[in-house]
């Protein structure tokens, strides 16, 4: 394994706490949800952009109009397929369960009729859940507010290889403490989904800005020099014996497509939250 693709991954990472259980708690403790919900929509060619963004504005509205007891964060891709992420995040199983038993008929209903519109513009859609995996998460802080860009990368691991994957991921974890301490990372393994082979990890990644994703590659030498040679070449056999494939991709948050809780709100309110730009008078004739 080579360590710039880790190096990516393992910087600054962005929490969800999306649930109106989950307490939002900027800068404290670790307040990630042990539960993550991931929908993804497919935009045709030339369907993306402000349509999208037209029609799930839609959506948000009439979630708002009904009360919803739900919240999401909302993400559009930079790289890789056009497609829009939306995050959601429960402490448990269970309360998401609850979450659901809310939303009564006639809310269900006014958020489908305004679902209508969005279909048109999409090729799929599909959805995963996933547990948080603490024991693969390293100085995870809670919320980072003026995180506006989001890496992802995902891992599938070769079937009967877990013992590899497990070494792999624990000797990063430590070539971090040591080269690059100062590194923030949250890991999700799926738990229900589409994946039709191994076991499937996504770290996350907040990016306050395109600077910081410079400033990643350039702490690729201090994990290289924590490792040292015989540590990179034993990533390497450990990743080519345990991961059967690897993708890495850059979204931007989307407020407008987005339905946050109030405490993110609270912590980045000219972001969530902007107030409207006020009207020009025209001169007087």
């Amino acid at each position: 394994m080579q360590s710039k693709p880790f190096q990516r991954l393992f910087a600054s990472t962005l929490l969800f706490c999306c649930a109106a259980a989950t307490p939002l708690a900027v800068h404290a403790q670790d307040n990630s949800p042990k539960v993550l919900y991931i929908q993804r929509e497919f935009t045709k060619p030339g369907k993306d952009g402000s349509l999208h963004e037209k029609t799930e504005s839609a959506f948000v509205a009439a979630a708002k109009a009904n009360k919803a007891p739900f919240h999401y964060i909302a993400m559009n891709s930079i790289s890789g397929v056009n497609r829009t992420l939306f995050f959601s995040g429960w402490p448990s199983f269970q309360a998401w369960q609850e979450e659901r038993m809310k939303i009564t008929p006639a809310m269900g209903a006014a958020m489908d009729k305004a679902n209508i519109p969005d279909g048109d513009l999409l090729t799929s859609a599909d959805a995963s859940a996933w547990i948080l995996n603490p024991e693969y998460s390293l100085n995870t802080k809670g919320m980072v507010p003026g995180a506006h860009l989001m890496e992802i990368s995902q891992y599938v691991v070769k079937p009967g290889h877990y013992k590899e994957w497990d070494e792999l991921v624990k000797m990063v974890l430590a070539g971090y403490k040591k080269g690059v301490p100062s590194a923030h990372f949250t890991c999700y393994e799926m738990a229900f989904g589409n994946s039709t082979s191994g076991h499937v990890y996504i770290f996350l990644t907040s990016v306050k800005s395109m600077d910081e994703v410079d400033m990643e590659f350039a702490t690729d030498k201090d994990f290289a020099a924590a490792m040292g040679p015989e540590g990179l070449k034993k990533l390497d056999e450990l990743e080519a014996a345990s991961v059967e494939s690897v993708q890495s991709n850059i979204f931007v948050l989307n407020p407008k497509m987005s339905l946050p809780p109030d405490g993110l709100i609270a912590s980045d309110p000219d972001f969530w939250a902007p107030k409207p730009k006020p009207v020009a008078k025209k001169p007087a004739q």
